[in-house]
């Protein structure tokens, strides 16, 4: 009698013991001193102490994000720690710009076939950026999916939770006529306009030999996002802030209208942006047309800020005391709540 063959979730392609090896030499670097964290990773869910000392009126702010296309680079290229803060980084920017202190975060990491090393090097990763923050990785999830996703390919993800007083929440409404918009220095692409990037580099491979003030054109798209954290946190109580935004996938007007009264326009002096040469590089060898670079990348503005005219200068020797260029690109007038361009780049 011929013996019938036996199915197991391992011959399918999920190793579960593999996964708990990897995930098991992670206790370290999951520890944490944060006490409101009460319980460990290998619960079912992260036990959070809701307590607040010094908040009236604490709003958790909540946001999930993934470090879209320029994963598939970072990976490819042997970026994991560089990606995993890409991811940490913008998490943290979104939540910053509503005044919210960051807390606790948690990831998921999606695969096809499950490495060791490399879960183990996205989690830790992952970790490191959170306390270069002051925020907390909590947990998270790792999912092996054959025959879903490619083996070789992983997928980040993560949320974040954070927390702000109700009445020092940052959301646009105290926008003013008048108001100056300072543009805040990014350190090249971020995390967003990567399809196009690696279009590009398919189109013309040769570009990856591109030197960029003593760098690669890989090392200058793969830097990783800048985190605003540290330098803005301490002019959350300036009344004089009126309103931030971070600039990432439909570059500054898709993100600055979205803080904007209706009643307001945000009139940006194109020609005084400080254009990075990154940006020039893809523009010229892409034929891009400047409207589009302009929906598409941040093009040198990671943050613009908001704020009343008589604090613009302080606010800019505040940012660039603490290694961040900030500098004045338009103002605020009135109008129905649109972004207008005045100008030209300058390449």
């Amino acid at each position: 009698m011929k013996k019938r063959s036996s199915l197991s979730y391992a011959a399918s392609g999920v190793n579960i013991a593999a996964k708990e090896r990897a995930l098991a030499s992670l206790d370290k670097t999951m520890k944490t001193k944060d006490k409101r964290v009460l319980n460990t990773s290998e619960a079912f869910a992260t036990l959070y102490d809701a307590k607040f000392p010094g908040y009236k009126h604490p709003v958790l702010v909540m946001k999930t994000e993934e470090p879209g296309s320029k994963q598939l680079l970072a990976f490819k290229h042997d970026r994991i720690e560089s990606i995993c803060a890409d991811m940490i980084n913008h998490l943290i920017n979104d939540i910053i710009v509503m005044g919210a202190t960051p807390l606790a975060v948690q990831d998921a990491v999606i695969c096809g076939k499950l490495e060791k090393k490399v879960i183990q090097r996205v989690i830790a990763g992952v970790a490191a950026a959170c306390r270069a923050q002051n925020c907390t990785l909590t947990g998270g999830e790792t999912s092996e999916q054959p025959g879903v996703i490619p083996p070789g390919t992983y997928i980040l993800a993560a949320n974040i939770v954070g927390v702000v007083e109700k009445s020092k929440i940052i959301d646009g409404k105290k926008i003013k006529n008048g108001d100056i918009i300072l543009a805040v220095a990014s350190n090249g692409l971020h995390t967003n306009g990567y399809s196009l990037i690696r279009k590009l580099i398919k189109q013309k491979p040769k570009i990856l030999n591109t030197k960029i003030i003593g760098t690669s054109f890989l090392n200058a798209i793969l830097k990783p996002h800048t985190c605003y954290y540290k330098a803005v946190k301490d002019l959350f109580d300036e009344r004089a802030l009126h309103g931030m935004a971070h600039i990432t996938g439909a570059g500054i007007e898709g993100n600055l209208s979205r803080v904007l009264p209706k009643t307001l326009d945000a009139h940006i002096d194109l020609s005084a942006l400080r254009v990075l040469p990154i940006f020039k590089i893809i523009r010229d060898a892409g034929n891009i047309p400047d409207a589009e670079m302009l929906k598409t990348y941040n093009m040198g503005a990671g943050l613009m800020i908001v704020a009343a005219k008589s604090a613009a200068k302080k606010f800019q020797r505040h940012l660039t005391a603490r290694g961040h260029a900030c500098y004045p690109v338009g103002e605020i007038v009135r109008g129905k709540g649109r972004v207008r361009f005045a100008g030209k780049v300058r390449w």
